[in-house]
């Protein structure tokens, strides 16, 4: 697997509720969230096809989760890659909480 590009950068594009990551100044991908008083739920990520197999994705969900810890916030991983990620990396288990049914129909009506 190729290293991500050195000019790749994540941004938090707050308006947007979501984190994008940028390769040479092009989205390359993104996860998006909603926030639910002091949790920030992920709902999606997703790299482009021609930025795959770069690593963008794990380094995408990895600052955003730095953020979100920054922030004071906590995440909850409807995303089934940010899942994946935090069952990897248990540095973010201090602040992760689980995915409920009441979360699951809140993200359904915040989404409509």
């Amino acid at each position: 697997m190729s290293q991500p590009s050195a000019a790749a950068t994540v941004e938090h594009n707050d308006a947007k509720h979501r984190y994008e990551i940028l390769v040479d100044g092009e989205r390359a991908g993104l996860t998006a969230y909603r926030d639910r008083g002091e949790q920030r739920v992920f709902y999606h990520t997703e790299v482009a096809d021609a930025f795959a197999g770069r690593g963008l994705a794990s380094r995408l969900v990895k600052e955003a989760l730095a953020d979100v810890r920054e922030s004071g916030k906590r995440v909850v991983p409807v995303c089934p890659y940010v899942a994946k990620f935090l069952n990897k990396h248990e540095e973010f288990a201090d602040i992760t909480d689980p995915v409920t049914p009441d979360v699951l129909h809140w993200l359904d009506s915040a989404l409509g």
